[in-house]
């Protein structure tokens, strides 16, 4: 759910719903600040890292493209395409087409920064070719997640309102599963995105591509990209308790 819609319900909850049994309305607004904060900071870290080793230029001369192509037949894997998607750090592997699609800071930029990225996602076509579990599972849960979270939000009000016509907590309990199966999926997300960096790291080393002081900086952009998935997953978390919260707090007023 959106910082924005969290701070609405969480409006809500201070209005009517005082006595959480495990956190006070207050003391989830301030946790829900926190990591808030923590994730505009990382965000904003990213930012300065990948503007930092996007200067710095790839050892070879080749572009992101051309770095992923590279690892895809280091890995034996022939039947995944490179392809050009617009925008900043859009990149991602599409298992449906067999595509790792590059944005356009990486795609034709011949950084070290690109190199970072393109290898991060070819990890990814990486573990669809060799049936990595955690990434199966997570493709297994997208098409949940997307109607869970369509529905939620409206599922979550219209419990609060029945609870408080006639004691009934169901329909905020099922609201509550819905909102915990995006908690699920960041929390799966996040083996899946380190295992991807590690991948791309190993062979960036292992192949030699990258040494040294350029090895550190595709290390360093891939490790605060990496934090962006773990402050989500905290997010994610944080919500499904506040919620919790928000129901038993309520049953005890």
């Amino acid at each position: 759910m959106a910082f924005v819609d969290l701070l609405t319900v969480q409006t809500y909850g201070a209005e009517y719903g005082e006595g959480v049994a495990t956190f006070t309305t207050s003391e989830a607004f301030i946790l829900t600040i926190i990591i808030a904060l923590v994730g505009f900071f990382v965000q904003a870290r990213l930012q300065s890292v990948f503007k930092k080793y996007s200067q710095v230029m790839f050892p070879g001369g080749l572009t992101g493209a051309e770095v992923a192509e590279k690892m895809l037949r280091d890995h034996n894997i022939h039947n995944v395409k490179i392809t050009h998607v617009g925008g900043h750090l859009t990149d991602h592997f599409d298992p449906r087409t067999m595509t790792v699609n590059l944005s356009d800071s990486v795609y034709s930029s011949r950084s070290i920064a690109a190199a970072a990225v393109a290898c991060h996602e070819c990890g990814h076509a990486i573990q669809h070719a060799q049936g990595y579990a955690p990434l199966e599972l997570r493709s297994k849960l997208v098409p949940l997640v997307s109607f869970s979270s369509s529905i939620a939000t409206w599922v979550i009000i219209g419990g609060l309102m029945l609870m408080a016509a006639t004691n009934n907590e169901i329909l905020c309990w099922i609201g509550i599963g819905l909102i915990a199966t995006s908690a699920l999926f960041s929390i799966v997300t996040l083996p899946v995105e380190y295992n991807a960096s590690e991948r791309a790291l190993a062979w960036l080393e292992s192949s030699r591509t990258l040494q040294g002081a350029e090895l550190d900086g595709a290390r360093i952009s891939l490790r605060w990209a990496a934090r962006t998935y773990l402050v989500a997953a905290l997010s994610a978390i944080a919500t499904v308790l506040y919620y919790i919260t928000l129901v038993t707090g309520r049953r005890n007023d």
